[in-house]
């Protein structure tokens, strides 16, 4: 299985946030999950990596051109793609991901987990779409799929299908045990 990570170019300002992302890569690694990210060397990106890749776990990096100085293009992947720009970046990963998680991050993270739970609700795909609520993260993010759900601008089983854990191990439970439902329009 091959799950694509979403994740902050930065730490954070809580060292748990680096912790946790590297027990994630550790524990991919140790279970035989290869990760897809997005191949820098910086942030929780590299952290996730770097874990994996000491556990003797497969990393395959998607970076646009534009962006292999700035997050620093992650030289010792199992594989490292580079290609011309956001969009042809997400297809790569969407591609190759059977799963999509989303660890602590800011806005960049938050559109890479979208299009993918979108795409899930729209039914181009039945691939998890997961967050890593790391020191309760996404709990304000959570509580607005609530609301948007009570206020009717999501269906109850379009929100239901997110996997949410704050362990490696739970995690990777959720998502071995996810099945999606029907599509939006279905």
């Amino acid at each position: 299985m091959k799950i694509a990570v979403f994740c902050g170019s930065s730490t954070g300002n809580d060292p748990q946030f680096l912790t946790a992302t590297q027990a994630l890569g550790k524990h991919f690694a140790q279970n035989g999950i290869d990760i897809v990210y997005g191949g820098g060397n910086v942030g929780l990106m590299g952290a996730v990596a770097d874990a994996a890749l000491a556990e003797g776990g497969r990393v395959y990096g998607v970076i646009p051109e534009h962006l292999k100085q700035k997050e620093i293009a992650h030289e010792e992947l199992t594989e490292l793609r580079v290609v011309a720009d956001m969009h042809e970046r997400k297809a790569a990963m969407a591609a190759m991901a059977d799963a999509f998680v989303a660890l602590p991050g800011g806005a960049g993270t938050l559109e890479e987990i979208f299009e993918a739970w979108t795409w899930a609700q729209l039914g181009h795909h039945a691939k998890p779409c997961a967050f890593y609520n790391v020191l309760n993260f996404y709990e304000p993010l959570l509580d607005m799929v609530k609301h948007m759900t009570r206020c009717g601008f999501l269906k109850p089983e379009h929100a239901e299908m997110l996997v949410k854990a704050s362990t490696p191990a739970a995690l990777l439970s959720g998502i071995t045990a996810y099945q999606a439902p029907a599509g939006k329009w279905n």
